[in-house]
């Protein structure tokens, strides 16, 4: 047997803590100064434009009711589910319109980060009581009697704005069926039509630029692509033009290509030319031997740039270094495509300006950067390791008395050789 909690009268009574940070703030503060009740503050309605980041009003209202919605189905089914149906039948009754099923509901209306909705929900939690507890019987839609007809946030399809206007097209079928009322739905808008590609007018009645009707009727309207280069045309082939798209003539019910490189109509800088492409132009830079120039490369050219001459019909680059144009000691000129540059010959390098000839350092041994001492050290350990590897060739007998024997041995040959070889030995390591 289920146990349904009902709330005692001076519970009933007692004011229930608003939902929100601000709110129960003010709540606990008018109850620690002992004020005869609660302080509410008003909070402003919704904003009737929205920023792009933020959802419409309307849109969060329906997604709450859309949520409490849902919320019905999963309490039933979490609660009843077999046994003993008349026993169920009999508690369902009551606890389906009880307050502990409300609560459960609204509890997990919004999610924790839906901030827009635990703010509608705040605005509109003594509504949604109202109609839980005395309007579902006469309006059990609860979105239209919440959003539409309590709040004010939307209105019914195909209508928009505060008064709730028809769409352009009417609300039975706004934009034609071919396009999208802006705001529709909504407290909001302007209630223009997006059209469809292919189709326009106010209530996308008509056929766009570049399309005609292919089939109308009292209710339908097919609207079909002109062919490429044609604004209005008849038909899709390229003789049923009647208008032209920019850059196109129309002649002969045909659209021509217009050449606005050979009219005044192309407009390019001093060093570009024209290049005509169908419907349009393109202005390209001209080499960098011209002066101005009628076309690409250097055999175009009006005038040739400073560092080219004319050859024949061409601007061809002039070769300076055929002239003194490096005095500088140790220099030589190479030559650049327009111009020319000094530098030092192979050897030198430049330094403040003055070509000198490069230091080449001498080549230093492996062991070069090694002291007087530890070079000494290495020579006792040089002939040491000869030695002993020679002896230990020789010895058949004990080897630990063979090895204390040689390395004593090598020790002191290394020693005594070691004076004796400096000069061999330091020329053999630093390569000399």
């Amino acid at each position: 047997m289920s146990c349904v909690y009902r709330s005692p009268a001076w519970e009933k009574m007692a004011p229930r803590a608003p939902r929100g940070l601000a709110p129960a703030l003010l709540w606990g503060l008018s109850l620690f100064l002992g004020l005869p009740g609660p302080v509410w503050v008003q909070l402003s309605p919704p904003p009737k434009s929205s920023s792009p980041t933020e959802p419409h009003p309307c849109h969060t209202c329906r997604g709450l009711v859309d949520s409490f919605n849902k919320g019905l189905e999963r309490t039933i089914r979490d609660n009843f589910g077999g046994g003993n149906t008349a026993w169920e039948e009999e508690k369902l009754s009551k606890y389906k319109d009880s307050e502990t099923r409300l609560v459960e509901v609204l509890e997990g209306v919004c999610s924790k980060s839906d901030f827009e909705c635990h703010r509608l929900l705040e605005l509109s939690e003594e509504l949604v009581e109202s109609w839980w507890f005395h309007k579902q019987q006469e309006a059990p839609d609860l979105f239209q009697w919440l959003c539409s007809d309590s709040l004010k946030l939307c209105c019914p399809s195909g209508t928009f704005g505060p008064s709730c206007l028809p769409c352009p097209g009417g609300a039975e079928r706004p934009c034609g069926g071919y396009g999208q009322c802006e705001g529709e739905g909504t407290r909001g808008g302007s209630g223009h039509c997006d059209c469809q590609a292919g189709y326009g007018g106010e209530a996308c009645g008509q056929c766009g630029l570049g399309y005609f009707e292919a089939q109308r009727n009292a209710s339908h309207l097919v609207c079909s692509a002109c062919f490429g280069p044609c604004a209005r045309c008849s038909g899709p082939e390229e003789s049923n033009c009647l208008q032209c798209k920019k850059g196109w003539a129309l002649h002969h019910l045909k659209c021509v290509d217009i050449d606005e490189c050979g009219t005044e109509r192309a407009s390019c800088g001093a060093d570009q030319f024209c290049v005509n492409t169908e419907g349009s132009y393109e202005c390209r830079d001209c080499a960098k031997a011209c002066l101005g120039c009628m076309g690409a490369g250097p055999g175009r050219c009006k005038k040739c740039s400073p560092g080219y001459q004319q050859v024949g019909s061409k601007c061809l680059d002039v070769d300076e270094c055929e002239m003194a144009v490096c005095p500088g000691e140790n220099e030589q000129c190479e030559n650049t495509e327009g111009s020319y540059r000094c530098v030092c010959a192979e050897g030198y390098t430049q330094i403040e300006g003055v070509c000198v000839k490069e230091q080449i350092p001498e080549s230093a041994g492996f062991f070069s950067e090694m002291t007087e001492d530890e070079l000494v050290v290495l020579q006792q350990m040089f002939f040491g390791v000869i030695i002993c590897a020679l002896a230990t060739l020789a010895a058949k007998g004990d080897l630990v008395f063979t090895a204390i024997f040689i390395g004593a041995v090598a020790a002191m040959t290394g020693y005594w050789l070691s004076e004796r070889s400096d000069r061999v030995l330091e020329g053999f390591i630093k390569g000399r």
